[in-house]
């Protein structure tokens, strides 16, 4: 028996129908996104810790509010914006882009504790990518190199052996050259965070939209442990605030995809005074 021609409209609501993301790339998206992956992120509480002592957080309702204020104003607008375009760029290997937008989140951190956290975390991104590109290349290579064969007598000196030895143990130490058929940049020093997360999902098949949603979970996974950490909240309060925050990600994903170049900014006043208070902070558990 043979099967029946699909309809017109059944064609139409199969190609429109979101293709299911493979598996690979979504198990990356969730390891870039996880609390787990070691960029040092549970360091800093991006002004909360200094909020919460100037201002006076001091209750759930209050977090949650300055936690989807910071969301749509500061994240949407300026580093989930740069990571939207950084993407794009390091897939078409645009090396001119990439170090403008890496200039840009610079430019644009108006404290040091902004700038040491974009900096610290996007130079760690990018050790554990180097890292692990390393392992990939030496696992897909595999061992290429025979046993020796036995020596029945060594009549080599000790000395000749120890000089033969150093080129091998200096090649081993030294890190394999990246692949800059992939990532053009990609040992010309470190980025910031937003760039180098760009860098590390550019290897995935996931758009645009899902790559910020994965980076943006993991921002307020750690902005909602910077919060429990600070005042007593309890783990209860701590997933309510949370599952707003995750309510709100995905508007927030598309408005900052749909932002040109021109519209982008990091304009928050308050954030950058009290980040500049909590420099000074006499009783601080966070870089930020």
């Amino acid at each position: 028996m043979t099967p029946r021609p699909r309809s017109p409209a059944m064609r139409r609501a199969h190609r429109q129908r979101p293709r299911e993301l493979p598996a690979a790339s979504l198990l990356r998206l969730i390891w870039l996104a996880s609390p787990a992956l070691p960029v040092g992120g549970f360091s800093y509480s991006e002004g909360l810790e200094s909020a919460i002592e100037n201002t006076g957080l001091a209750c759930e309702a209050a977090v949650a509010d300055w936690l989807l204020d910071q969301l749509h104003l500061t994240q949407a607008r300026s580093d989930m914006a740069v990571l939207a375009k950084a993407l794009g760029a390091w897939r078409r290997g645009d090396a001119a882009t990439v170090r403008a937008l890496d200039d840009w989140v610079l430019h644009t951190r108006e404290t040091s504790e902004q700038r040491l956290q974009t900096e610290q975390m996007g130079r760690s991104l990018c050790e554990w990518l180097r890292n692990q590109n390393r392992q990939h290349q030496a696992s897909a290579e595999g061992p290429t190199a025979e046993p020796d064969p036995p020596v029945a007598h060594d009549t080599v000196p000790a000395s000749a052996r120890m000089q033969q030895a150093q080129p091998v143990a200096r090649a081993a130490a030294e890190p394999a050259l990246p692949d800059r058929s992939r990532h053009p940049l990609e040992g010309q020093g470190y980025f910031t965070y937003p760039v180098a997360f760009a860098q590390a999902a550019a290897a995935t098949q996931a758009p645009a939209r899902q790559v910020l949603l994965a980076y943006a979970f993991g921002w307020a996974e750690n902005m909602v442990q910077a919060a429990l950490k600070s005042m007593p909240l309890g783990q209860s309060a701590g997933q309510r605030i949370l599952a707003r925050l995750a309510d709100a990600i995905p508007a927030a994903a598309g408005q900052a995809i749909a932002l040109m170049d021109s519209e982008r900014q990091a304009f928050a006043p308050m954030l950058a005074i009290l980040s500049a208070r909590h420099e000074t902070q006499y009783s601080r558990l966070f870089r930020s």
